[in-house]
């Protein structure tokens, strides 16, 4: 079972990309690509990050160990379990403007940045 090239393929389709534009896009050859979706080859960790980021995936997901192909329901699934309100959050974030919420965004990322000081 070839789960990784098929999610590769799968994913490449969804978007309507060739081949050619993916490999480009990753800096690898068609001939490369064509084999990791083929399950000829298997890439190596650091090629499953770009297509991951590429696609806009987790590896997980690519390497199915999950099955949600959508990284925003994977991280908010993620963040439910830990905090179940957040369709509240989302709720009453719906009401900011672009700048409000860069300023939310801003805020979590500085800090997380103090959680790694620590």
């Amino acid at each position: 079972m070839n789960i990784l090239g098929n999610r590769i393929k799968y994913l490449r389709e969804k978007k309507d990309y060739s081949q050619k534009q993916v490999a480009d896009a990753l800096g690898i050859s068609n001939v490369q690509l064509s084999r990791y979706e083929s399950g000829d080859r298997k890439p190596d960790p650091d090629t499953i990050r770009m297509l991951a980021d590429f696609y806009e995936v987790t590896t997980d997901y690519l390497l199915g160990h999950e099955t949600n192909d959508n990284k925003l329901d994977y991280y908010k699934n993620k963040i439910a379990k830990e905090f179940p309100d957040i369709d509240l959050m989302f709720k009453e974030m719906e009401s900011l403007t672009a700048q409000e919420m860069k300023e939310v965004y801003e805020y979590i990322k500085f800090r997380n940045s103090q959680k790694k000081d620590d």
